[in-house]
């Protein structure tokens, strides 16, 4: 015990880690009833515990060092969310209207900024700086409203994509704005000579090297292995930019989008998004350490009018952008009060300029007092973003400009469709390839989630939808929108992995029907429990189907054998469960006392062959009849009274065992 003691005593990172992790714990409660973002709870919870604060922090260098780690992974994220194929469904909106919001605000944030006094390089890092909006709390907010699919909502994403891509040239541009360089042609020439390298190898690893190395060890089913992998691929790409002179950052993206082209993107997402969300989190914490509350008090007039002022050229930028792609001035300005605040990447670009002192410190607290309140009024914005663009369109303006504010043809973003009232299939062995083929025959849209990569690599040549991961992984679920799915069928042997599965996708939505397979029917009861709507056992499902079939045969009406299954079901199976004197069959069904059978006629002469049926008098002399007969391969289905019966003939007979087999001795040969 006092071993453990004295191990805490010189760990002091183990004690701030606590410290910070269970501060942030009840500010974020605190925030979450507010409806605060959780970024501002972290970047409070820093002010509470970094030096302008309580002073709680002592070891700030380890929370340095964790925030970096978390910045390589947020970027890491980004490149493994970033697809090629789904960015040039909304290029035009990406890279014209991305572009032009980028450069637009730069543009006006530089000259506000150089006629407050401020040298040029600066002032153009200032423009970088109020150039980008915060992916986290937007997407968020608008995945929340299920607002993401709006004309809106797409071309807010496209330019969010935008501002994530461009973070990286920003942050290459920096040290040649600090001057630390003499040669800038010199300096850009290298920069574009190891960027084509990196790409180069980028392509290449995407193409040839990373898919066939997953490939391989997804194949072992080690997901202890696999989460290493990835981690290492991060990392080692992350250094190898770093000894080429380019930054962390940039090798993380880079990592991230060779993964995302691989079948292996949305597993490895899920499996990294717990550790870059904890690792995140130090960095808004050590961001909210700088952050002197003290000064927002003192200076609050200024920051205030300094905020208005980012929201005013924020919001210029935006809707010229978005109304140059084509767009109405509604769907202009509810993306521009979508996107008016500062993201989570200016805090990480503005760290790299403290790192080249581009900001001096009041410069650095007067923007994160602006980043902090402009964070803090986004959900309340976003939420009535439609109701203040639809008052701002009805103010009484001439008529000459009425028109040019009056609804447009707006032209719809080109993006793949989103699934929704679809099927999903958990796991595509036997069960599953049944139920993906009968869904496409009747049409029905389906996602199928399997974790046999042989099987994804097959399947996804031949045109499945099929998606490699966990789907006990919240993220691998939400790739399949598992919240618009009407059916979920969860069809895998593993038994605590269909419990899992069940309870994760009620953790996320309450919308799919979800039917699961069992083996045993002592997992009904917990399956249901969990969430699930239907649980089917193979043990006593094969014995229900045979018993179908044998009942068949006994000319069971069909009404009568769904009555007896259903109710076998409706009891959980417990009717099998039953001694056959308990269950006592006789009293619930009825046997008739017919049967049906086909008899070959292997004679050429008798009684009844070779003559009509009217004078042969089966029915009176033997009380069976004659239902159907087959010949030379055609079914003769209507028997009329001159029908004959003729060597070769297989007849269709109903009627007692008994007189069935007397009419088998008067047509076969014993």
């Amino acid at each position: 015990m006092l071993n453990f003691i004295f191990a805490a005593v010189e760990l002091p990172m183990l004690s701030d880690i606590v410290l910070i992790f269970g501060l942030a714990t009840l500010v974020i409660l605190v925030f979450m009833r507010l409806k605060i973002p959780t970024i501002i709870g972290f970047l409070f919870t820093g002010a509470l515990a970094g030096p302008y604060g309580l002073s709680l922090v002592q070891a700030s260098t380890t929370v340095e060092v964790l925030s970096e780690i978390g910045v390589i992974l947020l970027l890491f994220v980004i490149g493994m969310e970033f697809s090629l194929k789904s960015l040039m469904a909304i290029k035009k909106a990406v890279f014209i209207g991305g572009a032009l919001q980028v450069s637009i605000t730069i543009l006006i944030s530089s000259i506000v900024a150089f006629f407050l006094g401020f040298d040029w390089n600066v002032a153009v890092f200032i423009g970088f700086l109020f150039s980008l909006s915060s992916t986290a709390i937007v997407l968020k907010l608008l995945q929340e409203s299920g607002q993401v699919n709006t004309i809106p909502g797409r071309t807010t994403l496209a330019i969010l994509i935008f501002q994530d891509i461009v973070i990286v040239p920003l942050m290459l541009f920096t040290p040649m704005l600090a001057g630390e360089t003499d040669n800038v042609a010199w300096s850009l020439f290298l920069m574009g000579v190891k960027g084509t390298a990196v790409i180069i190898m980028t392509l290449l690893s995407a193409k040839y090297l990373i898919p066939n190395l997953l490939y391989r060890i997804a194949k072992t089913r080690n997901e202890e292995l696999f989460l290493l992998s990835i981690i290492v691929i991060c990392f080692a790409v992350a250094y190898l930019t770093s000894l080429l002179g380019l930054s962390l950052g940039l090798g993380a993206f880079l990592a991230g989008l060779i993964i995302s082209e691989s079948d292996y993107s949305h597993h490895a997402t899920g499996k990294i998004l717990p550790f870059r969300e904890v690792f995140l989190s130090f960095f808004f914490v050590s961001v909210g350490m700088l952050f002197d509350i003290g000064f927002l008090f003192i200076n609050g007039i200024p920051i205030l009018l300094l905020t208005a002022l980012t929201f005013v050229v924020k919001f210029i930028a935006v809707s010229i952008s978005v109304r140059a792609i084509g767009q109405g001035f509604k769907e202009a300005f509810m993306v521009a009060f979508s996107i008016f605040q500062i993201g989570e990447f200016s805090l990480l670009l503005a760290k790299v300029g403290m790192n080249f002192e581009l900001l001096d410190q009041e410069t650095y607290q007067y923007f994160l007092a602006i980043s902090i309140l402009t964070m803090g009024i986004t959900p309340f914005v976003l939420k009535k973003r439609e109701d203040i663009s639809c008052a701002i369109l009805n103010l009484p303006i001439p008529s000459r400009l009425n028109k040019k504010f009056g609804n447009e043809n707006i032209p719809d973003l080109e993006i793949e469709e989103e699934l929704k009232d679809h099927l999903v299939i958990i796991g595509y062995g036997l069960n599953g390839r049944n139920l993906s083929k009968a869904a496409k025959s009747a049409q029905i849209p389906y996602a199928i989630i399997e974790m046999n990569p042989m099987t994804v690599r097959e399947e996804s040549a031949k045109g499945e939808p099929i998606t490699y991961g966990d789907a006990a992984n919240e993220f691998v679920l939400e790739h399949v929108n598992i919240n618009k799915a009407r059916v979920a069928v969860i069809a895998i042997s593993n038994a605590d992995a269909t419990k899992r599965i069940v309870a994760t996708i009620r953790h996320i939505t309450q919308n799919p029907f979800i039917i699961v397979r069992t083996r045993y029917v002592n997992e009904i009861e917990e399956n249901l429990k969990l969430g699930a709507d239907e649980v089917i056992p193979e043990e006593f499902e094969t014995s229900i189907e045979i018993f179908t079939r044998v009942l068949n045969k006994y000319l069971i009406p069909r009404h009568s054998i769904e009555d007896f299954t259903h109710e076998i079901r409706s009891f959980n199976y417990e009717l099998f469960r039953l001694t056959p004197t308990d269950l006592n069959i006789k009293k619930r069904i009825e046997l008739p006392e017919i049967n049906f059978v086909s008899v070959q006629v292997e004679k050429d002469s008798g009684k009844f062959i070779n003559k009509p049926l009217k004078e042969t008098k089966l029915r009176e002399y033997l009380g069976v009849n004659v239902v159907a007969i087959k010949r030379s391969g055609k079914t003769i289905n209507h028997i009329s009274a001159d029908e004959k019966l003729k060597l070769g003939d297989i007849v269709y007979v109903v009627g007692r065992p008994e007189s069935l087999e007397a009419f088998e001795s008067e047509v076969e040969i014993d």
